[in-house]
């Protein structure tokens, strides 16, 4: 049985496409680096800076310029090989990828075709259901990235329609590193979901090795998936598509189920399903883009003006050191270790907020207080600020030290929140802002009495009731206290005096 989308391609019901037929995947992620220059030039590798400021001769590919290799990206693209489990190779050349297209200055990109530097790994994918999954890496290498068209006048964004296109060569040159799957076969019905949990997986482990910021949003890791299917029982594959530049981890899933069922509906019509990059689109479903080139329409050649890359085995087995526990095993014992349920661990990994929280541990705060302060105070600051937790002007150090303001007494938590506001303004480390703001919590009993005579003798009904035996009205002497010293005053001694007081 058949439907339509808004984009009115006919789809096959997706029961039915897992009855007849087997999906092939097959996945290309890109993840720029996160160094601090380009790939083969000194300027800046950093996001968001006006259009063409950050751009040179180099990366602009104007004639006479060369390049020069960035070591620290090569440090990291090896490093990530040993995450995935590759075998890194002694020996590689950079090639040139020759195409013609605005967003490439120089007509071709310095990228790696037959001598990656990576090759052979795999990937345990940790599943929903607490199973993993293993996804064969075939390759990870390098290349430079593209610049960036932003197209006018369409209503989709895309050159279709378009009236005006502009060209902006700051990204132009960044350090890129392409990991390629194997054909992922077997899946079945849980093709979709592998492919979201793959690179979920992957961006969590970029993100652990400190290579990466990951951010999907911002086009620093993206994901071309390639689907084809073939007649369940038959061993040739089908014809693939590749939908280009998936960037979010639901759109992963949308993007591979949506072309099963479309694919399938193409085959069981009778016709045939087309070798092309496809489009997707955030309502849901692909659209065509170019018909797919081969590697010979590349017309790949060794680059002649960057020498080999040969990382000795010393280099290599010093970096396989630097190598963190995989996110998902490190996430598992921190579960353990703090006693959390699984819903609370599922909220602060979405937030974002879980390694900051051992971060603040393994700077001596307490596993509840971290998680009070990144989980609440400082994920509502972010939300406030439209900024990702992560990029606050807070480290976890600084977080550990106002907890510790607090274990010592020297600050009440009302007090701490006033603390933490003043870092985030830039006002200097926690102390100094304590000290600056005249923030520490009052012990002087001699003050807080005065201070509690003072709130009795301006509320002597209140005084009076207290007396009469109702505590409760205590809580409105506390308060006019608190709010006479600025809230410095030690809360639980102020209502020992004003019981002493009323006794």
């Amino acid at each position: 049985m058949t439907s339509v989308t808004s984009a009115t391609a006919p789809l096959l019901d997706y029961d039915e496409v897992i009855a007849k037929y087997e999906p092939v995947l097959g996945l290309e992620v890109h993840v720029e680096l996160s160094t601090a220059t380009k790939m083969f030039c000194g300027c800046a590798n950093k996001f968001g800076a006006e259009p063409n400021t950050q751009v040179c001769p180099v990366c602009l590919g104007l004639p006479g310029s060369l390049p020069v290799l960035n070591e620290t990206a090569v440090e990291s693209a090896i490093r990530i090989g040993l995450a995935l489990n590759c075998d890194i190779a002694p020996w590689g050349r950079f090639a040139r990828k020759n195409y013609f297209y605005p967003d490439q200055p120089k007509n071709y990109q310095i990228s790696q075709y037959d001598e990656p530097i990576a090759v052979n790994g795999h990937l345990d994918v940790p599943l929903d259901d607490g199973t993993t999954w293993r996804i064969e890496i075939e390759r990870a290498h390098m290349e430079e990235d593209t610049g960036k068209l932003t197209h006018l006048g369409s209503d989709t964004g895309r050159i279709a329609g378009a009236t005006t296109s502009l060209a902006d060569y700051n990204r132009s040159g960044v350090p890129l590193i392409e990991i390629v799957t194997k054909p992922i076969e077997g899946a079945g019905a849980r093709a979709p979901e592998i492919a979201r949990a793959y690179v979920t997986a992957l961006r969590d482990l970029l993100r652990a090795l400190g290579v990466s910021d990951v951010r999907m949003d911002q086009g620093s890791m993206r994901c071309d998936s390639n689907v084809s299917l073939k007649p369940i029982g038959q061993a040739e594959f089908g014809t693939r598509t590749e939908t280009k530049n998936v960037n979010s981890l639901k759109s992963v899933e949308v993007a591979v189920r949506y072309e099963m069922r479309r694919q399938a509906a193409v085959l069981e019509s009778g016709g045939t399903v087309t070798q092309e990059t496809r489009h997707f689109h955030e309502d849901g479903y692909t659209s065509p883009g170019r018909s797919k080139e081969t590697a010979q329409d590349y017309r790949y050649f060794p680059e002649p003006d960057l020498e080999p890359v040969a990382p000795s085995v010393e280099l290599v087995e010093r970096l396989r050191t630097t190598i963190p526990e995989l996110p998902w095993l490190a996430r598992k014992r921190i579960q353990q270790d703090w006693g959390i349920a699984d819903e609370v661990m599922r909220d602060l990994v979405n937030i974002g907020a879980l390694d900051l929280i051992a971060a603040t541990v393994e700077h001596g705060a307490s596993s509840d207080a971290a998680r009070a302060w990144w989980g609440n105070f400082l994920v509502q600051k972010a939300r406030e600020d439209g900024v990702e937790v992560s990029d606050l002007p807070i480290t976890p150090a600084q977080v550990a030290a106002v907890v510790r303001l607090v274990d010592e007494g020297k600050l009440s938590n009302k007090l701490a929140r006033q603390v933490v506001e003043g870092v985030l303004a830039g006002e200097g480390e926690p102390e100094q802002v304590m000290n600056d703001r005249g923030l520490v919590v009052v012990r002087d009993d001699s003050l807080i009495q005065a201070a509690v005579d003072e709130a009795l003798a301006a509320n002597p009904d209140v005084a009076e009731k207290i007396r009469g035996g109702k505590i409760q009205a205590a809580g409105a002497i506390v308060g006019a206290v608190m709010k006479a010293t600025k809230g410095q005053a030690d809360a639980a001694r102020v209502r020992e005096l004003v019981m002493a007081a009323c006794s």
